[in-house]
């Protein structure tokens, strides 16, 4: 699990671009991982063209972009080319970097009870701390609020 002030576990997840990254990928250069339930649905396309963006000022602030959710390579090949995403997604099949930072919970899906990803975005410095977290996201606004936290680090 991670806290807000501790460094984050290392980790290293399938991601998009024939690649596997791992958290020292980023050494010297902040991080955002935002987690999202699917692929090629409204809000999670929202959310990440929102990212794609604002890409190019969070570059200048140094900080990298990551998104994750369970979804196969294949599909989220297909969905970062459609959406030109300049960012990797990672494929977290077995669930590992969801259970590390704690986003599956119960979800109510048109009635039913499920397990899902629930929305959330961290944000991890150059030395590997995390320094924010949002769970339960709503998508509007957002991305700008991500950025005003990484321009204050």
């Amino acid at each position: 699990m991670v806290t807000i002030g501790k460094k984050v576990a290392e980790f290293t997840v399938p991601a998009t671009g024939d690649k596997t990254l791992s958290l020292s990928d980023f050494e010297d250069k902040n991080l955002v991982i935002y987690f999202y339930p699917k692929d090629s649905t409204p809000g999670c396309t929202l959310e990440g063209q929102n990212f794609r963006d604002l890409y190019p000022e969070f570059q200048a602030a140094n900080t990298g972009i990551l998104g994750v959710s369970r979804d196969s390579l294949k599909r989220h090949e297909n969905f970062k080319c459609k959406q030109e995403f300049p960012f990797d997604l990672l494929s977290d099949e077995d669930e590992a970097l969801c259970n590390q930072f704690d986003v599956i919970h119960e979800k109510n899906m048109y009635g039913r009870k499920v397990l899902g990803i629930v929305r959330s975005t961290f944000l991890i410095d150059g030395k590997g701390v995390l320094r924010a977290e949002w769970r339960k996201v709503r998508v509007k606004g957002h991305v700008d609020e991500v950025l005003d936290a990484v321009k204050q680090l």
